[in-house]
């Protein structure tokens, strides 16, 4: 049995005939797409999807600043630039 990450899922032929249903049914979580009872896709709405965009952004940004901390740095005047 495939790991779901979601508690709601739905096979493509029923996303196909209404889509907008599937998605008000959601209710804002993420639904499982399946094909052939197997996960193909999930359809995740906006708001999650830009904050997991944004997470990952963090991420990448920690990652650079763990990478650089050793780093020799520079002082630099403001009034210089």
């Amino acid at each position: 049995m495939e790991l779901l990450y979601t508690n709601a899922s739905v096979s493509i032929s029923e996303l196909k005939k209404n889509p907008t249903a599937v998605i008000e049914e959601a209710d804002g979580f993420p639904v499982a797409v399946l094909n052939h009872n197997k996960p193909a896709a999930y359809l995740v709405p906006a708001a999650a999807f830009e904050a997991m965009m944004e997470k990952l952004d963090d991420i990448e940004l920690a990652r650079l600043v763990r990478e650089r901390e050793n780093e020799p740095t520079v002082r630099v005047d403001p009034h210089d630039l």
